[in-house]
């Protein structure tokens, strides 16, 4: 299940550039197919790690909220909210680069959790 889950956030990651660039470059109908493409990606993401995150739970019992699957849990859930605003700011015309540090330290984040910590 963790190669589905770290595969399905690559591909993700993957339709978040090819989507931003295409809406950057005026290509507002594949960009709308990319971006519907992206949410079913995150509910893969969602579905996957909420699997990974009851095996972590049920073996942790009670301590779950302390511990750094959690945090873990909460800092993916901000990536895919950083990803989202990211490309709805976009196309209303509205400055990103708020939503482009939000992305990047989200990332970092989930990266330094789930390759160092866990």
């Amino acid at each position: 299940m963790i190669h589905a889950h770290v595969t399905t956030w690559f591909i993700a990651i993957i339709l978040l550039f090819v989507s931003y660039s295409m809406q950057k470059k005026g290509k507002q109908k594949p960009a709308k197919i990319t971006k519907m493409i992206l949410r079913l990606f995150y509910i893969l993401i969602l579905a996957t790690g909420g699997h990974l995150f009851g095996i972590y739970a049920s073996s942790l019992g009670s301590g779950i909220l302390t511990s750094a699957v959690f945090w873990k849990a909460l800092a993916g859930l901000w990536v895919i909210a950083s990803m989202e605003m990211l490309l709805m700011k976009q196309a209303k015309g509205k400055s990103t680069e708020l939503f482009w540090i939000q992305f990047v330290v989200s990332l970092l984040i989930v990266l330094f959790f789930g390759y160092v910590v866990l």
